[in-house]
């Protein structure tokens, strides 16, 4: 009875009901990030085995190389997806926050690797004793092809990382909303230091 109540709901809302969705609310991606959801799932898989359910925690090990992000993709559209840390240095401390983990542009279609990467991939960090943090993809659809003419972040810099804010940056290029994205929770592990050591090596 219950169930189908909430479904008579969302259709005399007009509201769409998807409670993975709905776990950016949860956990405050809304409003902290983002003034509204999403309107759908990224998929989102790590070395072709570790499939992230929005919400999921799991290990800054596990999340360390480059997944791959899937989406159901327009092959005449350029996309924009980013990755952000809203919790640094923590979730009750957030004064670097958000936090620029990933930043592709003029992605063709839903092929990654052929977009312009503006900050190359780092992985989860979060620092020692300070709890889970979020992470959360988002997936823009551009206008037009995007044009760049400052520099571009290695993995092993952190140059201009910190204090990112994707909203503003969405709102910079007449992005809009996100039209996808996913979120996943980790806090300190092992590899945290190894990450730290790479990401002072570079400029």
């Amino acid at each position: 009875m219950l169930l189908l109540s909430v479904a008579i709901v969302c259709v005399l809302s007009a509201v769409q009901c998807n409670p993975d969705l709905d776990a950016f609310k949860w956990h405050g991606v809304v409003p902290d990030v983002l003034s509204q959801l999403p309107e759908q799932l990224l998929k989102i898989t790590y070395d072709n085995r570790l499939m992230i359910m929005c919400g999921d925690i799991v290990t800054p090990t596990q999340v360390k190389n480059i997944p791959t992000v899937e989406w159901a993709a327009d092959p005449d559209t350029y996309y924009t997806l980013a990755m952000v840390d809203p919790d640094a240095p923590s979730r009750s401390n957030h004064k670097l926050r958000e936090f620029k983990h990933w930043l592709v542009v003029n992605i063709p279609g839903n092929n990654v690797a052929k977009g312009d990467a503006i900050a190359e991939y780092v992985g989860a960090g979060p620092p020692k004793d300070t709890g889970l943090h979020r992470y959360v993809l988002l997936l823009y659809s551009q206008p037009k092809k995007l044009t760049f003419s400052g520099s571009r972040v290695s993995n092993k810099s952190r140059r201009s990382r910190p204090k990112f804010h994707i909203k503003q940056f969405a709102d910079h290029h007449r992005l809009g909303q996100p039209i996808a994205g996913t979120l996943f929770l980790a806090e300190y592990d092992e590899y945290v230091p190894i990450l730290n050591k790479q990401l002072s090596s570079g400029q």
